[in-house]
């Protein structure tokens, strides 16, 4: 009977992949996740290329990063209300009562969100620097037909 070695791959990383898509989705790089594995940045890339569940592992887990920082981002640009729960012990007449009181708080939208929002999403609309190439073609055309009067 002739036994065949399993890779690297099939016995350390092949049954770590949920844990792999954790840390992509905790923001490590590919280098922490390397150190994390026992293995080097060439074997991580080679693993990446040759194993499409290892791959979808890493890209999964960016995206559901991704997805939660842009929530994060909308919600902080937009604004948003939550409730505040607190609990007060009072003593009246010498009984110990507990008060549940619950409050809506509201937070405004963050203006330095809603412009790195547009800024990103709306770049046309909302550079810091506007390139206007009509007036300067307009400034010398006119610079042109000046000279050519004199």
């Amino acid at each position: 009977m002739i036994t065949i070695a399993k890779s690297k791959y099939e016995t350390d990383v092949k049954p770590r992949l949920v844990e792999i898509e954790a840390w992509k989705r905790d923001g490590l790089t590919d280098e922490q996740i390397c150190k994390n594995l026992g293995i080097s940045v060439d074997t991580f890339y080679r693993y990446k290329a040759k194993y499409s569940e290892f791959s979808e592992a890493i890209k999964k887990g960016k995206e559901v990063a991704d997805i939660e920082v842009e929530n994060a981002l909308f919600k902080r640009a937009i604004g948003y209300t939550y409730k505040e729960i607190t609990k007060e012990v009072k003593d009246i007449d010498g009984k110990k009562s507990t008060f549940i009181k619950e409050i809506t708080k509201a937070v405004p939208g963050d203006v330095a969100a809603q412009i790195f929002w547009l800024k990103n999403r709306k770049s046309n609309n909302w550079k810091d620097k506007r390139e206007n190439e009509n007036d300067d073609t307009k400034l010398i055309e006119v610079l042109d037909k000046l000279e050519e009067k004199l």
